[in-house]
This record gives structure tokens, sequence and C-alpha cells, in this order.
């Protein structure tokens, strides 16, 4: 499915404050995810949360910053979902806007690891 509805992505302070504060961290340049793996329970629907962030400490412009978000959604719908439901916070590190194609594979290679992690967890 190559859609990004609302209901996969991540918004709320306290859910956000949970997913940075619990959470476990690893980096795939230029990115740095963060997830925190979510309880299954009987009769729900397996989805993954999302949030893509670009830093104002980086980017100073707005359009930048907008751009850096489009660009790692689009990655994100387009590439493979993890299996298990998780909250997942998508950090771009680099001070270079990258290309779509960067991204895809940068993005592709974090979700390959996020499932892995998750599964072994």
């Amino acid at each position: 499915m190559n859609t990004f509805p609302q209901t996969e992505r991540l918004c709320g302070k306290m859910a956000v404050e949970q997913l940075y504060h619990t959470g476990q961290r690893f980096t795939v340049w230029p990115l740095r995810v963060t997830y925190l793996p979510l309880p299954v329970t009987e009769g729900e629907t397996a989805m993954s949360e999302v949030l893509v962030w670009a830093p104002k400490s980086l980017f100073k412009h707005a359009v930048d910053r907008n751009r850096l978000r489009r660009l790692m959604r689009e990655a994100w719908r387009l590439g493979e979902r993890p299996i298990l439901p998780c909250r997942v916070a998508f950090n771009y590190m680099d001070k270079s806007i990258a290309s779509l194609d960067t991204l895809r594979h940068a993005m592709a290679k974090a979700i390959r690891k996020l499932n892995e992690r998750i599964q072994d967890a």
C-alpha cells in the first residue's frame, strides 16, 4: 500500500515523549531511528506510527526542513513497512539535503534493521 494515512502518523506529546525517553536507537546515515515496539493485542490491526523530523539547528529555513520531511515521508511511503507494530521516529542528521534516492536507500536499510530488532526482542 503506497499511502501515508493519518492513522500511521505519530502525534501527541505524551506518545512522542514516551518514544524518546524509553525507545531504543540506531543510526543508518543520514537517519537516526528511534523506535519503541508496541504490544500486540487480539483484534487490533498491526500498524506502525511514524514521526519524521529535520532539525532547525541544521536547517534555518523552513523551506529546507519541509522539503526534508516531505522526502522522508515519501521514502517511508514507498518502502516496505515494519511487520510488527511500533512507534518510530526518523531524525535527519546530515548538514546537506539528500536526494530522494539516497533517502529511499537509507530508509529501506533502516526498515530492514528495524524489522530484525523488533523480531529479536
